[in-house]
Parts: structure tokens; sequence; C-alpha cells
């Protein structure tokens, strides 16, 4: 018992820790999520008010209609006035039955629309957020919790819609029974809210601990069971767990996965099984007193027969809405706080402000100057990138070589502000360009990265990366032949319109590592920026075609500024500089007849890397000239 408190202490201590983690208020976070329920759909408010006037008389109606049946009997009322009241009881019940049918199912589906409608919030969100918020653990988990407050009907966002919307109904229900049964005797509804109040706080602390125990914790263990369901029915991943025998190494690491939620899940049970049998025997206790005290009247003679059935059905409605009013309530504080995780992550500060700096002002030149640049990920012990001094000067070609790790690629993360500097800073055209607003920023740049996504679009959008009405087709289809795509586009059966990927459309069409390569290159061609940056996008293909490529592409761009990472050195002739990269620093540059005639790492690795290209060029030759005698 001890190490359960201990436990829930360290949970309530690492909640009031998160920085992420906000707490609003039920009222707050009701008024939230209803303004951007009506905001969807103005009729959700009509609705809601119609639940609140039919629920309470179609569950009242059936509890008068014996009453006045018996009165009528007892009292030797006439046939007539018996069928005139059976006729006026049809006509009420069916306009009762046609207005609840008509609330009921139209009030379901707005809710999910309203929820898919939120959702888009926090995938904006995750989209805008600075991309170094995605490599942060703490982030992604608040993330996570989002995503679980509003992929549910009956939790988080929904919940509360659904929850709130059954308070209301509940209340009005009750004050109908109060109403009722106050004629009887007050002391006994009195009686009866006080049980129905003590079950609520039962079930409202079960929900509180449950959701800090059990919920909150796992909100690890949805990313990463996410990830385990990816990659096992991913296409890309399917070849390596087919040919290397994954599939039973990843069974037992889902497995493992699982026993935590299993544990989780139990935890759970035992605290509802507990909270579930209270709510039981309070039940039974206000069934008895209402018993005890209808049979005691009975026999008093205080009480008809007809009023004997209107009382007993009564209370029993009575008790029911009472607890279920008082359980709504602790349904909508439990929903409440995950609608917490919900903004607490629309709120996270992530640099995604629709301005975080000023415009950035169109130029002819763009000049990049590193001043003393570190950088290191959050979370890490040592430094990706240390005391970086470089100029990138306009319309200048700059190769960034080094082996895997050496921070190529980090160097060019900060260049494209996908990260900021955790020392130093980075003027561009003599201004620290975190004055800048990161979107105008952006457009300065075409990148090309090693890892290209394909998105379920035709491919000329894939080129364009803009909307069918705001795409050139001829412009992309132009690029992609630039980039080398001539032969593929003839092969396609809708040319640049063919689908890419069979997510969306069964016969779209998936690209090669190198033609995905391709495809990117073409990207960089549509956008026009004046800066392109190449960070290793042909490793797909081998070194002849990769220096011809890169070559291609150079006098492709014209004069435009260019940066070519790579960690094979087919770029470097033609580029004006050489920066190379080791363990974190930039230990050589100049050009490449410089760094040559230096003979340090750079001279090494290229001629290293010019005996595997004359071995390739020979291996040609002999290949043409064979098939040449052939």
């Amino acid at each position: 018992m001890k190490r359960n408190k201990k436990g829930k202490q360290e949970t309530v201590e690492q909640e009031q820790k998160n920085p992420l983690h906000k707490e609003y208020g039920l009222f707050k976070n009701m008024g939230f999520v209803f303004k951007h329920m009506i905001g969807y759909d103005k009729k959700l408010l009509l609705l809601i008010i119609m639940g609140a006037v039919c629920e309470p008389l179609m569950r009242y109606f059936w509890t008068f209609l014996p009453k006045l049946i018996l009165d009528l009997i007892m009292g030797e009322g006439t046939r007539t006035e018996l069928l005139w009241m059976m006729a006026a009881v049809t006509i009420f019940q069916l306009v009762l039955t046609v207005s609840t049918t008509y609330y009921h199912y139209g009030i379901g589906w707005r809710y999910i629309g309203a929820r898919l409608y939120m959702m888009l919030m926090t995938n904006r969100k995750a989209m805008k957020i600075d991309f170094e918020h995605l490599e942060n653990p703490d982030v992604m988990d608040c993330y996570q919790k989002a995503q679980r407050a509003s992929n549910d009907n009956n939790n988080g966002i929904e919940g509360m819609m659904r929850e709130s919307t059954r308070l209301v109904e509940s209340a009005t229900t009750v004050m109908l029974g109060m109403g009722i049964l106050s004629t009887l005797n007050v002391w006994l509804v009195l009686l009866m809210v006080g049980i129905a109040v003590i079950n609520f706080l039962i079930v409202n602390r079960t929900n509180k601990i449950t959701k800090m125990r059990v919920w909150d914790p796992l909100a690890t263990w949805w990313r990463k069971q996410w990830y385990m369901q990816h990659i096992t029915t991913n296409f890309d991943a399917a070849k390596d767990i087919r040919m290397f025998g994954l599939k039973g190494w990843l069974t037992e690491k889902y497995k493992e996965l699982n026993k935590t939620r299993y544990e989780a899940q139990k935890v759970n049970a035992k605290f509802w099984f507990w909270t579930s049998i209270s709510g039981n025997v309070f039940w039974c206790l206000s069934q008895v007193l209402v018993y005890a005290w209808l049979v005691g009247s009975m026999v008093r003679g205080e009480l008809t027969i007809g009023n004997f059935t209107l009382y007993l059905a009564s209370a029993a409605t009575f008790f029911e809405y009472v607890s279920t009013l008082l359980n709504g309530v602790a349904g909508v504080l439990a929903r409440s706080r995950e609608v917490d995780d919900f903004r607490s992550f629309l709120d996270f500060d992530g640099g995604d402000g629709k301005k975080d700096g000023k415009e950035l002002p169109k130029t002819e030149k763009y000049e990049f100057v590193f001043e003393n640049v570190s950088f290191k990920y959050p979370k890490a012990e040592r430094y990706a990138l240390r005391n970086l001094n470089l100029t990138l000067a306009a319309g200048e070609r700059l190769a960034v070589v080094g082996l895997n790790g050496a921070g190529k690629s980090t160097m060019i993360k900060l260049l494209l502000r996908l990260y900021e500097p955790t020392e130093g800073r980075i003027l561009l055209n003599g201004v620290d360009v975190r004055e800048y607003d990161k979107e105008s920023y952006y457009e300065v740049f075409a990148p090309v990265f090693q890892q290209v996504e394909l998105f379920a679009f035709p491919m000329d959008e894939n080129v364009s990366m803009k909307e069918p009405e705001r795409t050139d087709g001829a412009k992309a289809k132009e690029c992609l032949e630039g980039a080398g795509l001539t032969e593929k586009i003839a092969s396609l059966p809708n040319g640049t319109k063919t689908e890419l990927l069979k997510i969306v459309y069964d016969d779209g069409v998936d690209l090669s590592g190198g033609e995905k390569q391709k495809l990117a290159l073409a990207r960089a061609l549509y956008k026009d920026a004046p800066v392109v940056v190449l960070d290793e996008p042909t490793a797909a293909l081998d070194a002849l075609a990769e220096a011809k490529l890169y070559e291609d592409f150079d006098k492709l761009i014209g004069e435009k500024t260019a940066v070519y990472i790579s960690h094979r050195l087919s770029s470097t002739q033609f580029c004006g500089h050489v920066a190379m990269f080791a363990d974190g620093e930039m230990v050589e540059y100049g050009t490449h007849g410089e760094l040559m005639d230096k003979n340090g790492a750079y001279a090494e690795m290229f001629k290293i890397q010019a005996q595997y290209y004359i071995e390739e060029t020979e291996k040609a030759e002999q290949e043409v000239a064979a098939n040449g005698e052939e």
C-alpha cells in the first residue's frame, strides 16, 4: 500500500513539474469545447435544447400513465373518458418519440464531425512547430496525449461534448423528479441525493487516480506502440523483415511492449471493480429506503394505488438520474482533464506563431556567415557541432564533406533554421537570422534531403508541392526531365499526372530509390529559390552516376548559391570551396586544389575515392567495349 502511495505521489510530482502540462479548469474547458463545437455546426445548440426537453418528458411519461389509468378506473371513469385519454396519450407519445429519435440520430454524427474538425488543430500544430521539437520525447508525449484526447468517441474532446449534453439532460430530468417526489417527502429526496453524492465523490476520485496512475504514464507506450504498428506494416520495412527473418524478434518486442499496457489495464480494472461495487451497494440502499417508505405509507392509508405506482417509478427514475447526473459531473471532470492535455499541446510554445520575426526582404544576393556556432541536440551530452566559423558567399558553390556523423547535416539544419544554434549566431547579409520570420526565411531555400518523402499525390504535385490549382504542370514536367526522369515519365500511364503510391489509389505508382532522389532534385528546380541545398540526395546512386547528376544539376541551377553535402567527393571539383568536417568540427577549408596541396585529411579521402572512380570508369569502358565487339 505504501508503494502505491509513493507511486501516486511521484506521478503527481512529475505532472506538476512537467512544463508542457497546463490545467485550465472545468468551465474554461467546457467553454473551449462548446465554442468550437457550435462554431462547427450551430444546429448542435438547437439539438441540445431539444434533448433537454424531450428526455425528461420521455422518462417520466410512463410513470404518470399507470397512475392516470388506475385513478380513472378506481374513480369509475367512463369508457369514453378512457378512450379520449388513450388517444391523447398516443398522440403525445408519437410526437415525443419522433422528436427524441430525431435528436439522437441528428446529434451523434455531428459530434464526430466537430471532433474531426478539432483534430485538425493538433495536426496543424504538429506541422508548424519548430523541427527540433519533433525529436524531443517530452513534446512527442504531449502530442500523444493530445491525440488520445481527440481520436475517440467517448473520451477527450468528443467525450466532453457527449458528457456535457447528458449532464444537461440529467439535470432537467432530476429537476422534474424532485418536483414529483417532493410532494411525497422532501427528506426522502434529500437522503437519496446524499447517497448519490457519496457515490459521485467515489467515482470522481477513481477517475482522477486512474488518469494520473494509469493513462498519463501510458503516453510513452502509445508512442512506442504506434511505431511498432507502423514498422510492422510499412512497405519499405517489409523487405528487411522478410529477408532478415525479423518476424519472431519483432513479435517478441510487441509482446514485451504489450505487457506494459496489460499491467496498466489490470490496475485500472481493480480500481473500477471496487468503485462499481460501492455504486451497486448505494443503489440497493436507495431502493430499500424507497420501498420501505412507500409500503409504510400504503399501510397507513396515506397513498392511493395510483400514487403508489407513480412515486415508486418516479423514485427509481429519480435516483437513477441523480446518480447519472453526478456521475456525469465526474465524467465531465475526467474529460476536462483530457481536454487539458489537448489544450496543453495547442498552447505549447513551439515557435509556431503566425509571425516570429520580421519579414525577410527580397534581395539579389544572400550571404551567410556562421560566427562561432556550436550546437547540442536536446538532452545530448556532447556537441554535434563545435565553434563553426564559415562564410557562404552569394552565388558560391560550397562542398561540405566528411564521413558519416562528422556534423555535415547538423550544419545544414542550422543553415535552414530547422534548429537554432546553442551558441554563436548565423548572419544573413549581416543580420542575425533569428530576427526573421521563419516562413519567409524558408522561401530562400530549395533543399533536397537524403530521405525523400513521396506523397500520395500526382507526380506533378509531388514536384510543385502545391495544390492542383497552383501547380504548373508544364514546369513540373520540365523540371522532372531536367532531373533525369524523361524515360520514367514516358513509361507512366498518365505521364506527370500519374498518382504516386498505392495508399489512396490502387493503381498508384511507387518509385525506386534513385528515382525518388531525382524527383527531389526536380522539386528544388521547381521551387526556383536563390539557395539550393543538397544533403546527400544521391546516396542511392553509384559514384559515377552521382558525379554526372551533380554536374548536370549544377548547370541547371545557373547563378544560384548551392551547398553540396556528401561523404563522397564527386561534387568538390566544380565547387568554389570545400569544407571538410570531422567529429563535429570543420577541420579544413579551401579550394579543391588548396586542400590537395595541403595533403591533409581531405586529400587522403579524395585519393582513396579517386582510385574507386578510376576502377569504376575502367569497368564501364570495358563493358562498353565488350558490347561493341558483340
